[in-house]
């Protein structure tokens, strides 16, 4: 049994999903800022430290401009909705209190926060740890393997999800974890825009893996298959690839595994209290360090937030005023 435990976050993933999880109740300070997805980061990684209490923690960001893939294709994640300015604003917040929790920012120009978790998480396997994939993206589960794990995030009520192979296979309905890519591959991927082959769903790639295990497998073999099934395959055989390889995680970014920068270390309690106090978390502080809040409290009165749990943050920032 591995020795060392290293939890890797995906920081886009879990800053969205912080922001829209507030969405329906913002939390607004006294300057304005929308505070929800720095809150909702900051709440998840003190539940990781505490909880789960990992040896070693990095979190990945993805670097601003095009990656790999746009040069594979142009329109990879095309259709996608302009990053709300919110968020926009939340990224360095969020990538600063990171740095004074005196946790390694990954980060590789040209690469997604996927591929350098999948090299980190693959390496760290073969040096004697256990990992822990933080995402709510099912993209990952291709990473699992005998000492990697994807740790989907506790969220509207659901609990946290940890997948192993096992799990994975029952997800998916597939023999093996590779053939996570191949699914992905031929029945595409709506939130990347991978086109993947037209009409083909998620029951039939299903059965085509089942049967010829893989795209190439699959693709070897059309002469068995019959009707419009027949044409859309032969017709796509190039989309079919091109989407396999651009749902294919890289392992093998450029990037140093340093064993020693990935170690567990106390906070910087400064400037982590500087962060807080400029984000008006008070009540947070208070429950992270056993300090009293610097000015009173807003509100005495607790909230309930969007997982329909008692909100521990109440009185910190008070919602956005609803329009009239």
């Amino acid at each position: 049994m591995p020795s060392k435990k290293l939890f890797l976050l995906d920081a886009m993933a879990l800053i969205y999903r912080a922001h829209f999880a507030f969405s329906k109740n913002p939390r607004i300070n006294s300057k304005g800022f929308n505070t929800g997805a720095v809150l909702g980061f900051t709440n998840t990684l003190l539940d990781i430290l505490r909880n789960q209490k990992p040896t070693h923690i990095g979190v990945a960001f993805d670097p601003p401009g095009p990656t790999f893939r746009h040069e594979e294709y142009a329109e990879y994640k095309a259709q996608r909705q302009e990053t709300p300015e919110d968020i926009k604003l939340s990224i360095p917040i969020v990538k600063d209190l990171v740095k004074a929790f005196n946790i390694p920012v990954l980060e590789v120009q040209g690469f997604e926060a996927d591929d350098v978790i999948g090299t980190m998480a693959k390496r760290a396997a073969k040096e004697d740890f256990e990992v822990f994939m933080m995402t709510p993206d099912k993209d990952y589960a291709q990473l699992v393997e005998e000492h990697v794990f994807l740790y989907k995030p506790a969220y509207m009520g659901n609990g946290v999800d940890i997948l192993g192979i096992p799990e994975v296979l029952k997800k998916f309905d597939i023999a093996n974890v590779d053939q996570v890519i191949d699914l992905l591959g031929l029945m595409g991927d709506a939130s990347d825009n991978i086109p993947g082959i037209p009409g083909v769903g998620p029951k039939t790639a299903v059965k085509y893996l089942q049967k010829y295990g893989s795209v190439e497998g699959l693709l070897e073999n059309t002469h068995e298959l019959k009707g419009k099934a027949k044409e859309k395959v032969e017709a796509n055989k190039e989309l079919a690839l091109l989407s396999k390889k651009l749902a294919t995680i890289c392992t093998t970014v450029p990037i140093e595994f340093n064993e020693k920068e990935l170690e567990h270390n106390e906070p910087n309690k400064e400037k982590v209290g500087e962060i807080f106090d400029e984000m008006e978390f008070r009540t947070l502080k208070k429950r992270v360090f056993g300090e009293e809040a610097s000015t009173p409290k807003t509100s005495t009165a607790s909230n309930v937030n969007a997982q329909g749990q008692m909100d521990l943050f109440g009185g910190e920032v008070q919602p956005a005023a609803r329009k009239k």
